[in-house]
């Protein structure tokens, strides 16, 4: 397998997880690629390495441009697995000089990898010589583990981010300009929403950061570490991010149920209705065929959400719980919404829809809506006034 020239140093030298659909509890239909990327030079240096079973993918690849051993320097900018899973076989091989990380970063490599490398720490602002150039580091803590770091290749104007600006987009053609946006769009916002969402805020302060410090006005390619290498457009992620980390809520609203017999899927269609009527673009998502992942996706830019359940054994039904768990860690902002659902012989498992969505910080517009049994036109009634009332007061809030 061949290396692929990003500039005259760089190559990229990852590989393409073709197969893996499901990513610690996020769905990847799309397959992922783990990002390495090896700079020539006086003193080779390897940038991240791969998931340990794609190691020998990766020095295949090296292989195709140097001898391994040349390699002088390995920099990990992340300890997460799917990049550091590989290093102690990197290191077995290729018998670096120096290995550089964060200091959280040495932390983590130790408490996850057990194994002594005699890894040096850096920190913002410090540079590293690779023989008559210079990488710089820049910590990113948050975003999305408290070690990240990206590293910044000054002579080529390369930043490699790790995990920001990524997505998880299998692809042999890796940059930007070899394919069309609307195939990589929704693996952009995908990716946001279930990995950096919860650190918006501190993705806000980075993006302001790397503005003001002059970073960002010296960066010609983006090298991210999952999916496409920004090179023709590297300005078009930032601005993309800029856009996310703002959470600006949107004329959207989600109605995510789960339904048993029936009755709480005929509520969520008159609740839509209603949300249709007040001028809401509405997804309604059944969780028998909506991912978790897809449904935070959609959360992005919508500006409310409205939740529906069965009751079984007394409890919301398994697939509420499970979503209503995930969302909650996402953090999403600026919601309002409410709640509703069909029960048998006890209604309050409902109203714990409620007491979810308000700990979510979602702003409640009415009481949940619980109706016994199978509802009646009254009950289908109530359900679109529901909807209506929620999209009034969204449309209210963005005006």
């Amino acid at each position: 397998m061949d290396a692929i020239k990003i500039s005259e140093k760089v190559y990229w030298v990852g590989a393409i997880d073709w197969n893996i659909r499901d990513f610690h509890g996020y769905s990847t239909l799309r397959g992922t690629t783990y990002n390495a990327y090896l700079i020539l030079g006086p003193k080779p240096t390897l940038i991240d390495t791969v998931k340990e079973a794609f190691h020998d993918e990766m020095m295949s690849r090296i292989k195709s441009v140097i001898n391994p051993s040349d390699i002088k320097i390995i920099i990990s900018n992340h300890a997460e697995m799917d990049h550091s899973g590989s290093l102690p076989k990197c290191v077995r091989e290729i018998k670096p000089q120096e290995i550089y990380t964060s200091t959280l970063g040495l932390k983590h490599i130790d408490l996850q990898l057990h194994e002594n490398m005699n890894i040096k720490t850096v920190k913002t602002g410090d540079s590293v010589d690779i023989g008559g150039d210079k990488i710089t580091f820049y910590e990113s803590r948050m975003l999305h583990w408290p070690d990240s770091m990206v590293s910044f290749l000054e002579s080529e104007g390369i930043l490699f981010s790790n995990d920001i600006f990524g997505m998880h987009f299998a692809t042999n053609k890796i940059f930007d300009d070899e394919v069309p946006e609307h195939e990589w769009i929704y693996e952009a916002v995908k990716y946001y929403s279930n990995i950096i969402m919860p650190y918006s805020d501190i993705a806000l302060k980075f993006l302001d950061f790397v503005k003001t410090s002059g970073l960002l006005a010296k960066v010609k390619i983006i090298a991210p570490d999952h999916g496409l290498i920004w090179r023709k457009n590297p300005a078009r992620m930032v601005e993309l991010y800029a856009r996310f980390a703002a959470q600006k809520p949107g004329n959207k609203a989600l109605v995510v149920y789960d339904t048993m017999w029936g009755s709480t899927g005929k509520l969520a269609e008159q609740v839509a209705d209603g949300l249709t009527q007040e001028g809401v673009r509405v997804k309604l998502m059944s969780l028998h065929n909506a991912h978790r992942s897809d449904v935070a996706t959609e959360l992005l830019d919508a500006g409310a959400i409205i939740l529906g359940s069965p009751v079984i054994n007394s409890a919301l039904f398994p697939s509420l719980g499970d979503i209503l768990f995930y969302l909650r860690g996402l953090k999403k902002k600026y919601l309002v919404g409410a709640a509703f659902g069909s029960y048998g012989w006890a209604g309050a498992p409902i109203d714990e829809l409620t007491k979810y969505l308000e700990d979510m910080k979602v702003e409640i517009v009415c009481p949940a809506l619980k109706v016994c049994f199978v509802p009646t036109e009254k009950d289908l009634r109530a359900a679109l006034d529901l909807g209506r009332a929620v999209g009034a007061r969204l449309t209210e809030k963005l005006k």
